[in-house]
């Protein structure tokens, strides 16, 4: 397969021509809108030029889709007043017998900060062919030997999206008998522009060992209240050698609310058994507070 970088493949779609309706769409909903503000500085107050909403439904009649949650953003408010932030900016799809493909490539949109920007949206699209390729090799391979059953699936929620922050998360199923799933996650700062990492919302690493603390006792009392709630943490009787939960990592998956709260993240199989899926937990404010470097974040 042909390995575009990704400014190559977003200038394919960009110059995608726009059908006269939808060219008629725009300029209606950008008269529309300067009669009802009666001022043009609202069009650079909102960030969104005639020449980006024409690039936003080129991306649509490229056949790039949009993720759920900014279709249903778009079914509540005029088109002229949203961002784009995140698309579907390519999509792998193989639909074989017992094959089975879809890997959706997210794409952030709209930050001036375009090396941030470039970084992410380039760390998504190699992460994404690097899945293909390796879903592409794995199905040869099966085929040669006798074939088999192979399914991977990955896309994208926006798990926050605020004036202040956007967090994404990307996730990959893979099935091969049975099924793993991961998630990823991105936080960012929009107002400042900046990629908020775990380790820099704290004054040090004391943070790993509190938090800690506080999932085990959030998984024990979460198992008192229901049994079929199982963690792999000492305190929680075990059937077989499982090797108990100790302490996330500095690095731990994460991402921050919409009300501003911290959630940390484990994989299928990371901290409990395969039914139940990936696990979350939301850290009490409270707990974390004098670590954190400021309030502005976690609230």
């Amino acid at each position: 397969m042909k390995n575009n970088s990704f400014e190559e493949l977003k200038k394919e779609y960009m110059e995608t021509p726009i059908p006269k309706e939808l060219d008629f769409m725009v300029r209606k909903s950008l008269q529309d809108s300067r009669q009802a503000s009666g001022r043009k500085t609202k069009y650079k107050r909102i960030g969104v030029t005639a020449a980006s909403i024409a690039a936003s439904f080129a991306v649509f009649t490229a056949g790039i889709n949009v993720s759920p949650a900014f279709a249903s953003t778009m079914s509540k408010i005029p088109v002229i007043e949203s961002i784009v932030k995140v698309l579907t900016f390519k999509e792998y799809i193989v639909n074989e017998d017992t094959y089975n493909a879809d890997i959706k490539v997210p794409s952030i949109e709209g930050l001036e900060n375009k090396e941030l920007q470039s970084s992410l949206n380039e760390k998504y699209l190699a992460e994404n062919q690097r899945l293909y390729e390796e879903f592409v090799a794995g199905m040869e391979e099966m085929k040669k030997n006798g074939d088999g059953h192979l399914g991977v699936d990955s896309g994208y929620v926006i798990k926050t999206d605020t004036d202040k922050l956007l967090s994404v998360g990307r996730y990959v199923v893979n099935t091969v008998g049975s099924s793993s799933t991961t998630m990823k996650y991105d936080t960012i700062d929009k107002e400042n522009e900046v990629l908020i990492t775990l380790p820099s919302l704290f004054k040090d690493g004391s943070y790993v060992e509190v938090i800690s603390e506080n999932i085990k006792e959030q998984m024990i009392e979460q198992n008192k209240a229901d049994e079929y709630k199982m963690y792999w943490v000492d305190g929680i009787e075990q059937e077989g050698l499982v090797e108990g939960f100790e302490k996330i990592s500095e690095e731990q998956n994460f991402y921050i609310s919409p009300e501003g709260k911290l959630v940390i993240s484990f994989d299928k199989y990371e901290v409990a058994p395969g039914y139940m899926g990936v696990v979350e937990f939301v850290i009490p404010t409270e707990v974390i507070s004098d670590m954190l470097v400021s309030s502005e974040y976690i609230k």
